[in-house]
């Protein structure tokens, strides 16, 4: 019997100060951060029990349980993300069980959840800080949250944990800090930015901001560019889910009439199933935070950073974590040929891991809709 961890909420770490700011990787100083973060299970006494979990492009802190509530979104927090976005995977008897482990999410630097993000007030100004925001990396993401792992004495983490995007985030910081993890699990995710994902990131880019409402990304004062940020999901959103479950959903549906396209007329549930994902998005998401997140995806290359730092293998210094590699079949934004490239890089390096492939027709997204397929190999490889 497993069971849920009920009500909880956000909580807020700041750090960092005009004296010493948080630079980014491009040189932008930000005088202070706050990080919202939420935590599931406790702490054990010797800090050993700790899983930190990152979230995909979208997501939040808010990875279980109920939270109708966070302060200063401006009501971005709706009704669609009260319930954890990993809920059914974190709790009592789950796959990550909080009898026995202490598991943390953070809201990315960046981000528009309660992180300091472009949303948030420039303290120079009081103004939100819109396009003054300095760019991030994955980098950037991973060390602000460096100061969360201190906050609680975490010396070594359990495990990473990271679907999507936040693969990304779980491997770089394995790969950048490797004594500071013994568990490396990824969902869906790659070594670097793709083809394919570069293409995909720059509509979505190129939508939000030749909106007109974007202004250059400082538009808080009016509406934003909310058809731009509309057109960006649905160009992601049919790389979420296989083709065919869309329709399926569509199916359900019924033909909208859409007042934005002057001559062309809505026929299908189908389309207006994609017009309606794209209108609930912009409802609980900000468009420069989109943004800054997408620009942190198209600069991710691990390859690179290997490169950089003198050497030619990736997890050259990996030996002695453990990696769990999920790849699900009909994914087709992260292909199953990434991850077999992160496997192959890992043999490379002479790196302990395992592959598993999720047999789903749910797409990219499976990782959100079925715990079952997972749950008992993330148990295996927490408990071995």
């Amino acid at each position: 019997m497993t069971k849920g961890v009920g009500t909880v909420e956000t909580r807020f770490l700041d750090f960092g100060s005009a004296e010493a700011p948080f630079v980014t990787a491009d040189g932008g100083c930000l005088p202070g951060v706050t990080l919202a973060y939420e935590t599931y299970g406790r702490l054990n006494e010797d800090r050993s029990n700790a899983i930190l979990l990152f979230h995909a492009l979208s997501g939040s802190q808010h990875a279980a349980g109920i939270n109708k509530s966070v302060p200063g979104l401006e009501g971005r927090w709706t009704e669609e993300v009260h319930v954890g976005w990993w809920d059914g995977f974190i709790g009592s008897g789950r796959a990550l069980d909080t009898d026995k482990y202490f598991v943390l999410c953070a809201n990315y630097l960046g981000g528009c959840y309660g992180t300091t993000g472009p949303a948030s007030p420039n303290p120079a100004t009081g103004k939100p800080w819109g396009a003054a925001f300095p760019r991030v990396t994955v980098h950037d993401m991973i060390r602000s949250q460096l100061p969360l792992l201190e906050h609680f004495g975490i010396a070594k983490l359990k495990a990473v944990v990271g679907t999507s995007l936040g693969g990304m985030m779980a491997l770089d910081l394995a790969v950048k800090y490797p004594e500071r993890v013994t568990n490396v699990i990824t969902i869906g995710t790659g070594l670097r930015a793709h083809g394919l994902q570069q293409m995909h990131n720059l509509e979505q880019i190129i939508a939000i901001t030749r909106d007109p409402d974007f202004q250059g990304g400082d538009y808080y004062d009016g509406t934003g560019p909310v058809k731009g940020l509309a057109l960006a999901r649905m160009i992601s959103h049919k790389t979420f889910l296989w083709a065919d479950v869309i329709e399926e959903r569509a199916r359900v549906g019924i033909v909208q009439p859409e007042i934005d396209l002057p001559w062309y007329q809505i026929s299908s549930s189908l389309e207006s199933y994609m017009l309606y994902q794209g209108r609930k998005f912009v409802k609980r998401f900000d468009a420069n935070s989109y943004l800054r997140i997408i620009d942190a995806w198209q600069q991710f290359d691990l390859y690179d950073d290997a490169k950089a730092c003198g050497g030619g293998l990736i997890f050259a210094e990996c030996q002695s974590q453990r990696y769990l590699v999920f790849t699900i079949d009909s994914d087709c934004c992260f292909y199953p040929d990434y991850q077999a490239e992160i496997c192959a890089e890992l043999k490379r390096a002479h790196v302990p891991h395992i592959r598993l492939t999720v047999h789903s027709e749910k797409g990219h997204d499976s990782f959100l809709l079925e715990p079952k397929l997972y749950t008992p190999h993330l148990a295996y490889a927490l408990g071995q």
